[in-house]
């Protein structure tokens, strides 16, 4: 990867929003060129998506969101890699990390009550062969995702200085 494609791709996981013309002048390039990189990072799988991060609550919807730290048992010859496949492919299942320490697996769920989190750990991701245990986190609130801070009550704490 070359010192433009790093930039462009730093550009683009900071902002979605920017087009091939707004990179091309924030990098003094072309911006023929900079949207034929941006095509062949996506041919490449570099680029893999563009998000939008919403703050459901603040248009009212409720959605939950769970930690799930699952231990498996790894199969011979494919690992961790057989099972991890049958749980990310639920669509329930947001994120999915493979990890060190205490649990192999942490399944980030999104779902409309805790219910439905529940229902879908002990019906479907508990009962998946090779799964040995799970442990679910609830979580009450988000303070930062993805690098974006959720609800910046951030206000002006300097002084006020008069003449």
């Amino acid at each position: 990867m070359n010192n433009v494609e790093k930039e462009v791709l730093e550009l683009l996981e900071n902002n979605a929003r920017l087009t091939a013309e707004e990179i091309a002048v924030m990098l003094n390039a072309d911006a023929a060129e900079i949207k034929r990189i941006i095509r062949e990072l996506e041919d490449r799988k570099a680029i893999l998506g563009y998000i939008t991060l919403v703050n459901w609550e603040k248009v009212g919807e409720e959605k939950v969101s769970a930690l799930i730290e699952v231990r498996i048992t790894p199969q011979r010859d494919v690992g961790f890699d057989a099972v991890a496949e049958r749980i990310y492919r639920f669509p329930e299942v947001r994120s999915m990390r493979l990890m060190s320490g205490t649990y192999d697996l942490a399944v980030f769920l999104e779902g409309r009550s805790m219910r439905e989190i529940s229902n879908f750990v002990s019906t479907k991701l508990a009962t998946i062969e090779g799964v040995v245990s799970t442990t679910t986190h609830f979580v009450l609130k988000a303070y930062k995702q993805d690098g974006v801070i959720m609800e910046d009550g951030e206000e002006d704490r300097r002084l006020v200085i008069s003449p």
